[in-house]
């Protein structure tokens, strides 16, 4: 009998798909509570990049021998299969890249320096991973063009007024982070694509926190472009995904040229390949898109739906318990409405100390600024902790967590 969205997961069974689970630490069993930085792959997504390299490892689109069809149309099999994951028409829209960063960069520079100049503006939001933030900051300085920043209130909520006073008939593109990595925040992404596109602009959207735990249409919130990674999501690292109208890719140039995105190269002068190709140049990210795809397959299987809803209870759970001691401070949301993250700080524990004594407990989480420094500083702080949940973690996972807390708070009083 198929499982209902409202079923919870079994963590248990899901849990014996991920062989690195049941390693010991100093002794003790794992706790893996990293995973906004890199999630853990089952074992059928490792099956089926082995299955490629033992069985037909070849280059694609270009060898008429039996290996490279096998490989070309489980390559081109992983567009489709992308597509179909996001809500996009096609796996013409869908580019293979090496990761969120990646893409992000790839809008930026194909379409960026081509559209933006003087007098142009970009919004984005206070609370972008660097990927985002950076790029489209440099952007600004070789085009000339402004960048804005959509503020955050002091619950961690996006400003959603304050994006209405920012995004004008000058701005050319608006850049948001769908879920914070930092704060847990969930971007309410169609509205913000209703005001882009009311000016005219279009919506990049930083998928990298979303895609992996909640359900995704890109059609449905009216993005232009979303931008994902695979090692986020059981998939492999190496390979991200950008998305973007087909209507668009149309239009835009390639800024990586060599082989495969060409059609016909005279010493004058070149023509590119049709999408996706022309934005693949190279020998493309073969194991790891058809690798991704199985991802999407395991995913799918269990159900989106229920792995964000596990996800977001184990949250919620975690800010109960870090929030009920005077001595921590947890950031963003209130725990029932934020995505499967907390970020936290012990008084008088550095947040990188916090972490190495976790560790001693076989407790892993992230340390430091996340790659949001300018909302580090925002929030007055140098540093944080941060516990990120998925699919296999469980509530006494969490309880691990308080207790590796609860003894950084002996050792340092």
């Amino acid at each position: 009998m198929e499982a209902s969205v409202t079923d919870p997961l079994d963590t248990e069974r899901i849990r014996e798909d991920f062989p690195i689970l049941e390693r010991e630490i100093n002794g003790s069993q794992l706790v893996y509570l990293d995973n906004a930085a890199t999630s853990q792959t089952p074992e059928q997504v490792i099956d089926t990049i082995t299955e490629y390299y033992r069985t037909y490892n070849s280059n694609v689109e270009r060898g008429i021998h039996q290996l490279s069809q096998e490989a070309s149309i489980a390559y081109e099999d992983a567009h489709d299969r992308v597509a179909e994951f996001i809500g996009a028409s096609d796996g013409e829209e869908i580019i293979f890249t090496k990761n969120t960063t990646e893409a992000v960069n790839l809008v930026a520079y194909a379409w960026g320096l081509a559209e933006l100049g003087p007098g142009d503006e970009i919004v984005t939001t206070e609370m972008e991973h660097h990927a985002s933030l950076v790029t489209w900051q440099q952007i600004g300085k070789r085009t000339g063009a402004e960048v804005k920043y959509i503020r955050i209130d002091e619950n961690g909520y996006l400003d959603m007024d304050h994006a209405r006073e920012l995004i004008t008939d000058d701005t050319k593109m608006v850049s948001a982070v769908h879920v914070s990595n930092t704060l847990g925040t969930v971007t309410p992404i169609s509205e913000l694509a209703d005001i882009a596109h009311d000016h005219g602009a279009y919506l990049f959207v930083d998928g990298a926190q979303s895609a992996p735990n909640r359900p995704v249409d890109v059609t449905e919130i009216d993005a232009d472009f979303f931008a994902f990674s695979g090692h986020k999501m059981c998939g492999p690292t190496g390979v991200g995904v950008l998305y973007g109208k087909h209507a668009i890719l149309e239009e835009m140039q390639p800024y990586l040229y060599g082989g495969m995105m060409i059609r016909k190269v005279t010493y004058e002068d070149s023509t590119w390949e049709e999408l996706p190709l022309k934005f693949e140049a190279g020998t493309p990210v073969i194991s790891q898109g058809i690798a991704l795809a199985a991802a999407c397959d395991y995913l799918d299987e269990i159900g989106m739906e229920r792995i964000q809803r596990h996800e977001e209870a184990l949250a919620e759970y975690a800010y109960e318990e870090l929030t009920a001691a005077d001595d921590v401070t947890v950031y963003g949301p209130p725990g029932a409405d934020r995505s499967g993250l907390v970020s936290f700080n012990l008084d008088s524990v550095h947040a990188h100390d916090l972490s190495s004594i976790l560790n001693d407990y076989a407790v892993a989480i992230r340390a430091g600024d996340h790659c949001t420094q300018p909302l580090h500083d925002k929030l007055g702080i140098a540093a944080s902790a941060r516990a990120s949940f998925y699919l296999y973690n469980t509530r006494e996972e969490i309880d691990k967590l308080i207790e590796g807390v609860d003894a950084a708070r002996s050792i340092f009083s």
